[in-house]
């Protein structure tokens, strides 16, 4: 076999065998391998030549997949459908490289933050209270021991009234935090005691519950970072699934579904990243529409169905996948849980 390369003076001459397979070429490309019949030495200029002319160049694959990826929604689907698939970048490559664009651009920016709940927000006050100057602290806590003090001295008065009514004001007079504080405890117990098969789940919530609110919002980013993007790469079968049940009987195989929701999905995240990286409040306005309207243009145009059916199917497959998209990331946020210590 021949696996020489082509010499630099004859760089632009075709050979007469494929130096990868040794097939005769009769072309610019081999028939068999498809490799380039025209080759070049390894420098850096060929390398950009290679990158510009094969993916950024106006004819080049990038350019044509995102044309029709942006500005004509189903496009790009029904290209692959019909079979001219060479010219754009392979659905499922296109679809990685853009949501861990946007994940990467997502946590850069740092524009990712959730909320915490009221005992988190308890445990990060708690925290500001600690880091406070000791006479802050003291004064703190002298507000709250004669606090204390009035609702004991309201009590002593009230020793006059009959029981129930005793009983009565003494159940007003609780601390509702107290009352709150019981409840969590009573159940943190039941949670405790049915994880009591999974000692490593229950050492690494117990480990959660001890970190201050700052910590805990943490452990939720990395969750969210390290498990969101699997978690939603993972539900795109379940929207093909569901636009196969939503489309019964439209001749469409799974795969046909499966190939939309790539390319829809793609968008978006195409979409998300511009919003990103422009920070204009009437440019974040106009891809909302774009990405609100878009799904539904895009299903019509690949499945052939008319406007009112297409809009119901649409509101249906939103509610659900909406719903699926949530328990995604909430379970990856959680699942930050397990990252404790590690």
């Amino acid at each position: 076999m021949n696996t020489a390369v082509t010499p630099v003076e004859h760089a632009h001459t075709a050979a007469t065998n494929c130096p990868n397979c040794d097939t005769v070429l009769t072309g610019h490309f081999c028939s068999h391998c498809g490799q380039e019949a025209i080759l070049h030495h390894a420098s850096v200029g060929e390398f950009l030549h290679e990158f510009i002319g094969h993916y950024v160049a106006l004819e080049g694959k990038l350019w044509g997949t995102v044309m029709r990826l942006l500005f004509r929604p189903g496009a790009l689907t029904l290209e692959y459908i019909r079979g001219r698939r060479v010219r754009f970048v392979q659905p499922l490559r296109l679809y990685l490289t853009l949501s861990l664009l946007f994940f990467a651009l997502l946590k850069f920016s740092g524009t990712f933050s959730p909320s915490m709940t009221e005992g988190s927000e308890a445990a990060q006050e708690q925290s500001a209270v600690a880091g406070k100057t000791p006479e802050k602290a003291q004064e703190k806590a002298q507000e709250k021991a004669a606090l204390k003090a009035a609702i004991k001295q309201a009590a002593g008065v009230r020793q006059d009234q009959p029981g129930a009514a005793r009983e009565e004001a003494a159940a007003k007079e609780a601390s509702p935090a107290g009352e709150e504080n019981r409840i969590d405890i009573d159940g943190n117990e039941k949670l405790k005691s049915y994880l009591a098969g999974w000692p490593a789940v229950r050492h690494q919530l117990d480990a959660f519950d001890k970190l201050p609110g700052s910590e805990k919002i943490k452990v939720f980013q990395n969750g969210f970072y390290h498990y969101a993007p699997y978690a939603i790469f993972a539900l795109m079968p379940v929207f093909a699934l569901l636009l196969k049940v939503l489309y019964l009987g439209s001749g469409r195989r799974f795969g046909d579904h499966l190939l939309f929701a790539l390319h829809t999905n793609a968008f978006a995240y195409f979409i998300f990243i511009l919003m990103l990286l422009v920070s204009w409040g009437f440019a974040h306005f106009v891809l909302w529409c774009w990405l609100l309207g878009y799904l539904p243009w895009a299903m019509r145009r690949v499945y052939n169905s008319g406007r009112r059916t297409t809009f119901v199917r649409w509101l249906l497959l939103m509610f659900f996948y909406s719903i699926l998209i949530g328990l995604a990331v909430g379970g990856s946020m959680l699942a930050g849980i397990m990252t404790i210590g590690h």
